[in-house]
Formats: C-alpha cells, structure tokens, sequence
C-alpha cells in the first residue's frame, strides 16, 4: 500500500491495517473536529457551557491558581495562551495547561491561571476564544494531571456508498483490535501541518548547528503555506537580508517575527534568536526530532511483522498504571529469563510494550527491535549524548519510552448520511477517546488513507 511522501517525511512510513481506506477529508469546517479533555479524575472539559465544580478537588476558597475551561475555535494552543495573558496583562508562564490541542478544530481544555481574580476572567473578552471559570486549584495544571482526550470528528466528501463506508470503517476497527490497539506514531500535527519542518530544525539544533536551525525555520517553504509567506520567506533565503525581512515577513509569522528582530541587531547570535521563542515552543524541536526517530523505529517494527502487543528479547516493556495510563518510570528490558512471565503481564494488561524516544539518558532497544533502530540512527548519523545540546541545555532532552500502542477506546460510528457541503458525496461522523500523548489523526490515517493527506486536513 503506496505511503504519502509527506507522512514518510515524518517517519511514518506504513500502515498497521491492510483494509482500503474510504478518503473523504477531515476539518473542512471546524466544528467537524471537536477535541474534549480528560482528566485523571474523569472531569472533562465540554466545549458547552456544562462543566462540574470540584475538579481535581478545585474549590472556592481562594489560592494561587484558579483553573478554568478554555474554549477556542480555530486557534493555535500557544497563540490562544498569549491572546488571555495580554488580556489579563500578566506573562504567558503565569498559564498553565495540561496539554496541547489541535489549532483547526473546536477545543476544550483546562487551564491554571496564576496570580489573578474570578473578576479579571470575566473581563477576557477575545473573539472564539472563551475562559469559563471553575475555581481555585492548588497548584499548576501539566500532563500529569492529564488522563487523554474526547474526539467527534465528521469525514466529509467520501464517494463511497454507504454500505461500503460501513464495512470498510468495520473492517480497519477490527483489524486495529485485533493488533491490540492503534500503533503509537506521532501525528501530523506534531511536526508542523501546513510546513512540517520542526523535526528538521530540532536536527540541526541538537548537532549544534544553530545557524541552521534558524534558517530552516525562517526560510524553508512549504507549497501549503500562504504564498505571501513563501515568497517572505524565499526572498530572506536568497538575499540573507534579516534587516529587510523583518520588513516583509507578515505579522501573522509572530515567532519568525521575533527571532528577526533579534538578528537585525544581533546578527550572527542565533542562540540567542532562538531564546526569543517561548520556552515551550523551543523544547518542541528537538522533541518533535525525538518523535520522528520514534516513528522510524515503530514503522521498521510493523515493517518487520513484529508483533506490537508481545515482546521480545531485547525489547523494553513498560508498567501499566490502574488508570491504563503507561508508567514510564517503571520499566523492564525483555530478557529470555522474564520473556514469558512480561508477555503474561501484556495479555493481562498489566504492561505494554515500549519503544525508546532516543536522549542523552535513554539509547536504542536491544535485540532484533535493537538493530532496527541503530540502522535508523546510523542513517542519520546521530548519537544519544548529542542531545545534551551544550550551547542550549535548557532544551536537552534525557529521552524516555513511549508505548508502541495506544488502546482504542470507546468508539463508536455515530452516522453515514448525505454530505451538504458536498453534493453527491457522503459523510462519516465518529468519535472515541484516546489516551494523552495521542494523535486522532493516526486513526483517521489507518480508517481514511489519504493519498495526500495535507489536502485531506491533515
């Protein structure tokens, strides 16, 4: 089956299921994906006005947060956080969440917020962006606290009949269970959807090359941008002018925005141009470069026929807590002295098997699955330590494990029926829950197989 080359540009080079795909096209309106959190506690945040007080124990007795539901539509996580904070005038690290959502898309998702009263909230006032308060929190909210997300998404514009839509989506559900759940890639979103560079500038950043990093981020094009954005950014990569750059490159481009105005001053000090950047936004290159290692190793794995819900001598296994959530903290390698006692563990739930996101603490597997990886890393000529990144350690990454598959949970087809937006054609709505650190879209890969999945909404 014929991978996208934009989907091999980001490692995932195959598909788990051997079921045809129904296409269609995701995202078309916003409001055909809506994304809920899901906290460890069960509470989840309704893009409706229904919410419950008492969420991880909130209350009305006043403390240094107050946690809050933030509902955007069409909005960038990061961008939705700067827009509140120049609202309430505070710094964008005074708000806190729990995780990132998708930008095209209807989103709920909690927040903590430092240092301000229930009566500042009511004065956000930002246009499809919604702060609803629930109370005061203890601490700051992070994934800790986060158990995964809800998704309703509609597929729009498929061909097929809806007799063939039911049994294909049927079909690729059962194949999905039967490997035990879906297998754990890092989507779309993940390296940028529009310009999937960020795994290329986290390259370059953790082999020291920052005049590089810079760049790529500045000037790499992607044919799916604005073309005012292309053509900003191909003229600084022709003329190396920062100066005129910081002239032409759109306002809509804040972050570029930023690092050119430290450059026109500072010019070769692109350490320092990188600093201007949200300390979040910074850590997510050389993560997203750890995620696309992870999903060369994963794709080599089901290339290879190995399976993903049993593992082998030398693989690493990790524990399960009773929430299901992986507990990366405590893990095993795989030895021939505890493969059969672990591979019991796995069929009762209990563990699951890991592959490694590769760090200055944490190197390949061993082991057939071992050799698999040291190919990859080889071909890319990268070691573990280079991702100390000595010129910036704030943004070294020690490296962990990460699940080779994610357990599909409660979905459901809710309907086929006639598409209105697109005449003649059908549409699919669905949805289902996924733990945290998930993608919707490697579901929606598996049921829709794309052949260009950027035009798909990906």
């Amino acid at each position: 089956m014929l991978i996208p080359k934009v989907e091999k540009f980001i490692g995932i080079e195959t598909y788990v299921t051997r079921s045809p795909g129904i296409g269609g096209v995701i995202k078309q309106s916003v409001e055909d994906f809506v994304v809920e959190e899901v906290l460890v506690d069960g509470s989840k945040a309704q893009v409706d006005h229904q919410f419950a007080r008492g969420v991880l124990g909130s209350s009305q007795t006043k403390q240094r947060y107050l946690l809050c539901v933030l509902v955007k539509r069409d909005w960038d996580t990061f961008r939705a956080i700067r827009a509140v904070a120049e609202q309430l005038n505070i710094n964008t690290a005074q708000i806190h969440i729990a995780g990132i959502k998708d930008a095209k898309a209807l989103t709920a998702q909690h927040i903590a917020i430092e240092g301000v009263t229930e009566e500042d909230i009511e004065e956000v006032k930002v246009k499809d962006l919604e702060v609803r308060l629930i109370g005061y929190f203890r601490s700051k909210l992070s994934s800790y606290y986060l158990r995964g997300n809800s998704f309703q998404v509609t597929i729009r514009g498929i061909r097929f009949a809806k007799s063939t839509i039911q049994e294909r989506i049927s079909r690729t559900v059962e194949e999905l269970r039967a490997h035990g759940g879906l297998p754990n890639f890092f989507g779309h979103q993940r390296f940028g959807t529009t310009r999937p560079i960020t795994h290329l500038v986290g390259k370059a950043i953790v082999k020291g090359d920052f005049r590089k990093a810079a760049m790529l981020f500045l000037t790499k094009t992607s044919p799916y941008e604005h073309p005012e954005s292309q053509r900003a950014r191909e003229e600084l990569r022709d003329t190396r002018d920062i100066k005129k750059a910081l002239g032409v490159f759109p306002k809509t481009l804040h972050y570029e925005g930023l690092m050119l105005k430290h450059l026109v001053s500072r010019q070769d000090d692109f350490v320092g141009a990188f600093k201007r950047l949200p300390m979040k936004l910074r850590l997510l290159f050389p993560q997203a470069y750890q995620s696309y290692l992870f999903n060369r190793f994963l794709s080599g794995r089901i290339r290879e026929e190995l399976p993903l819900n049993e593992a082998g001598v030398g693989d690493y296994v990790v524990s399960l807590e009773r929430s299901g959530i992986p507990n990366v903290m405590m893990s095993r390698k795989v030895n021939a002295e505890n493969l059969e006692e672990i591979n019991v563990a796995i069929e009762k739930g209990k563990m699951r098997l890991a592959l490694p996101l590769i760090g200055f603490k944490r190197g390949t597997s061993h082991g057939v699955q071992g050799e698999i990886e040291k190919k990859v890393m080889s071909a890319e000529g990268i070691a573990p330590e280079e991702f100390q990144v000595k010129d910036m350690p704030e943004v070294a990454a020690r490296g962990e494990l990460r699940t080779a598959l994610v357990p599909l949970n409660d979905f459901r087809l809710d309907e086929i029926s006639q598409d209105s937006a697109n005449p003649s054609k059908r549409l699919a709505r669905m949805r289902f829950t996924l733990r945290r650190g998930s993608y919707a879209t490697v579901l929606l890969r598996e049921l829709m197989k794309a052949r260009d999945p950027i035009r798909a909404g990906f």
